[in-house]
């Protein structure tokens, strides 16, 4: 199984970030052996960077290794499913701050997988306990 890498991590390596950009550059090469992908909404979260041009996007996963985006699976809707009532519970208990549902579908994707590349665990320990990240140092 590949790793799921978050949206956050491919902008870095796009952008060069000062702070991240090799240190995620880096991650996503020690894991290139074990395969990367990205999750369907991770793909349309990257459109902006790239002006909607699919073609310079497509480069760009393929330059750093990233397949193309796998399908959704009916096994990852009900992933989602449940972790979003799960967060609904914790946000309701103020247990954790307000996500957006992409992270959720991220998350519920990369559950099926090998695990998620982030460089924000605190986003998805809460709602995700068991899934396994690879965080950029």
């Amino acid at each position: 199984m590949a790793w799921v890498v978050d949206t956050c991590v491919l902008i870095d390596v796009l952008e060069d970030d000062p702070e991240f950009g090799l240190t995620s550059a880096t991650l996503l090469d020690r894991l290139l052996d074990q395969g990367l992908e990205v999750c369907p909404v991770t793909y349309a979260e990257l459109a902006p960077a790239f002006e909607g041009d699919r073609v310079l996007q497509d480069e760009f996963l393929a330059g750093v290794g990233v397949s193309l985006p796998a399908e959704w699976s009916w096994t990852d809707t009900l992933e989602a499913h449940s972790a979003w009532a799960r967060f609904i519970r914790l946000k309701r208990r103020g247990r954790v701050p307000r996500r957006p549902l992409a992270d959720i579908l991220i998350g519920a994707f990369a559950a099926g997988r090998e695990g998620l590349v982030t460089r924000n665990p605190e986003d998805f320990h809460s709602v995700f306990p068991g899934l396994a990240l690879a965080v950029p140092d």
